[in-house]
């Protein structure tokens, strides 16, 4: 099993939905963030002075599948989420160990 994060532009959130669900996958939490990259935030102005704004406003992204859907989320996320702009976000891919339902005790790919 996998774990897919990805870090994408909040605007983006329901074309990627709907792209891991045209894609066969379904059960994803989102969390909203903020963060910066390459980008390092930009400046603003408020009531005559400036001021810096480093943390620009994300969406984390994670999906727990078997390790033959993995191929198929990432292209699905790569895809929807692009703008071709500085702040796309980025995708990461992990191990997981073990998964259990609380509900009814089934574990591994069964538990997702």
């Amino acid at each position: 099993m996998k774990k897919v994060e990805a870090i994408i532009k909040p605007f983006k959130l329901d074309e990627v939905k709907e792209a891991l669900q045209d894609v066969g996958l379904q059960g994803i939490t989102v969390t909203e963030a903020k963060g910066f990259g390459r980008q390092k935030g930009h400046t603003e102005l408020y009531r005559g002075a400036e001021y810096v704004v480093d943390f620009l406003p994300k969406v984390k992204v994670e999906i727990v599948l078997a390790d033959e859907n993995v191929a198929a989320a990432v292209e699905a996320i790569r895809k929807a989420a692009q703008t071709g702009r500085i702040g796309d976000g980025k995708i990461f891919v992990s191990n997981i160990e073990e998964a259990i339902r609380i509900r009814t005790g089934e574990a591994g790919t069964d538990a997702i």
